[in-house]
């Protein structure tokens, strides 16, 4: 269970390493594609906003993989509870102000690792 619970901390971290790349490097050309909600001649003008969400995320992961590489158990459990907890409220702000899906791509993931960082501690 302990090594299910690195590996999920990975992966919620990985998507927002992914989360980064598009908000920063490809906002306008894979922007359209992902976030097919908002009209496309919004991208262009936004593309800074996204570049500092982008750069929000990437602090996120980088929390999480930071997480990863701690040896003190407390401590491992204590940084990647507060990284989780910050991708949970992130999630569900996002949810609630911009579109639901963002409640089921980045806030559900990180409950169910959360819980489990919890179960194994």
């Amino acid at each position: 269970m302990h090594l299910l619970s690195y590996i999920l901390i990975a992966v919620v971290a990985l998507e927002h390493l992914y989360i980064l790349w598009l908000e920063m490097f490809v906002w306008t050309s894979r922007g359209p594609k992902t976030f097919r909600s908002l009209p496309p001649e919004l991208f262009e003008p936004t593309k800074g906003l996204a570049a500092n969400q982008g750069l929000y995320n990437g602090f996120l992961a980088a929390g999480l993989i930071w997480s990863l590489f701690i040896q003190d158990p407390i401590w491992h459990t204590n940084v990647a509870v507060f990284f989780l907890s910050c991708v949970i409220v992130a999630g569900t702000y996002g949810a609630l102000t911009a579109q639901r899906s963002i409640f089921f791509m980045q806030a559900l993931p990180a409950i169910i690792t959360l819980s489990l960082v919890l179960l194994t501690q």
